[in-house]
């Protein structure tokens, strides 16, 4: 299923946008970011990336175009309604995977240290 979304998708999902949609996104993931966790942390592998993702997109400290590809990607994993709908067990998040690689492979130098350590205490926290 994951041959669907081709580079040019996520290219388009990745893309940058206006600052007004950017303020969208980032409204969205921070209002639906940790449902969609809960949802998906046994079929996302490397969810404590996409948690140091997450602290990373909404940090002023880093760089305005990383924050944008973060949001981008983070935005599409809250989306219920995407190329393959979450709702599908076992298919729901592969494309959300493949958003979600690319983009933190893109802005991987960007996610420091701070950022893994609080997604790490976050983790903890909601699995208690």
């Amino acid at each position: 299923m994951t041959e669907q979304l081709d580079h040019v998708t996520i290219g388009a999902v990745l893309a940058p946008v206006s600052a007004e949609e950017t303020r969208w996104r980032e409204e969205r993931v921070r209002s639906k970011f940790w449902r969609t966790v809960k949802r998906a942390v046994r079929q996302i592998p490397f969810m404590d990336e996409v948690v140091a993702a997450y602290y990373c997109a909404l940090d002023t400290e880093t760089p305005t175009r990383a924050r944008g590809i973060l949001l981008a990607s983070l935005a599409y994993f809250v989306l219920p309604t995407d190329l393959i709908p979450d709702f599908l067990v076992a298919f729901g998040f592969t494309d959300d995977l493949a958003v979600l690689t690319a983009a933190i492979t893109a802005i991987r130098p960007h996610i420091k240290d701070h950022h893994r350590q609080a997604a790490k205490r976050a983790l903890e926290d909601n699995n208690r």
